[in-house]
């Protein structure tokens, strides 16, 4: 606890030097990831003012001596932001590696953030065995959703054990699934849909022809008049309430997830399914950078999922 004013053991530039900033660790490590992914593929949209200050803010932050002490923190909490944090940190990583290869002046970032992923690697191995069921709710915890993140990073970063293991608990706790119940969706500060995020995981788990018929045991009829609601705007009551604003989210992570579903199914179903997320992502756009803080600290991440961001780099296509 602190203890008064001059209590600074638990400030947070020094508990988290590379990560604090946007209201909790995940945010502040999403909100770089979000801009990084802007540098690194809408550079052309960006200002040389607001290039430079994003530029500058990731130099002090992504620093060997900062991002070391990142790494003995979750060395010492190894459940510390699992699952959660630890699939947004590997997607910084990823993408700043990626980034790297095409600018040598990233190269300083990604060799700070390299012990990171090692780290997270670790934590990712030893987490998935122990844990028998899947947290299936549409909040932090969802694993299908953290899941989806450490397939797509970890196979961008070369740890083909890690995809292998995280694939492998994909299977064996969504693989034989049926009959979603949809009709408890959405919960009322729900940023996920369980359903869309479990059939987008196994999306980059089954190849083609199984998916097709894993979704339709799933969720059958999606886009033939069933699961409706699903494709449908969330009424958010408060914008401003930090737990009603994930419904906001929960509309741009159905727009992605209805997109990359599209993919995957008749054209007549799929444009059903477009439709629903662009209704979805329309009703939420202001929010994203004149809303509330306790929506704009996060959501430019889940508006950069909805344009596909994941799958232009072929995410959830089954090597």
């Amino acid at each position: 606890m602190v203890t008064g004013p001059d209590d600074t053991t638990l400030v947070p530039e020094r508990l988290h030097p590379a990560f604090h900033g946007a209201l909790d660790w995940h945010s502040c490590v999403h909100v770089q990831w979000s801009l990084v992914t802007l540098l690194l593929r809408y550079a052309d949209a960006l200002g040389e003012q607001e290039t430079a200050a994003v530029v500058g803010l990731l130099g002090e932050r992504l620093t060997v001596e900062n991002v070391a002490a990142e790494v003995a923190y979750l060395r010492e909490r190894p459940s510390f932001e699992r699952p959660y944090g630890w699939a947004w940190a590997t997607q910084l990583g990823a993408t700043v590696a990626e980034g790297a290869r095409r600018h040598t002046s990233w190269s300083s970032w990604a060799d700070a953030l390299a012990p990171l992923g090692e780290v997270l690697a670790e934590h990712v191995l030893a987490w998935l065995p122990r844990q028998t069921y899947p947290v299936r709710h549409g909040k932090h915890q969802n694993d299908a959703f953290a899941l989806w993140l450490l397939i797509d990073g970890f196979g961008r970063l070369g740890r083909d054990d890690v995809v292998a293991a995280c694939r492998e608990r994909a299977l064996a706790w969504f693989g034989e699934d049926v009959d979603a119940p949809t009709a408890w969706e959405p919960g009322g500060t729900d940023f996920l849909s369980p359903a869309l995020t479990e059939a987008g995981l196994m999306t980059c788990v089954l190849e083609p022809g199984a998916f097709a018929g894993w979704l339709e045991g799933f969720l059958p009829g999606l886009g033939e008049g069933r699961h409706e609601h699903l494709l449908a705007v969330p009424e958010v009551g408060d914008s401003t309430d930090g737990q009603y604003a994930h419904l906001l989210g929960l509309a741009l992570s159905r727009a992605w997830q209805l997109r990359v579903l599209a993919g995957r199914v008749d054209p007549r179903v799929a444009a059903r399914l477009r439709a629903g997320a662009d209704a979805q992502e329309r009703a939420v756009l202001r929010e994203i950078t004149d809303g509330d803080f306790m929506a704009t600290h996060w959501l430019v991440s889940f508006a950069l999922l909805a344009h596909g961001v994941l799958e232009e780099r072929g995410a959830g296509d089954v090597p």
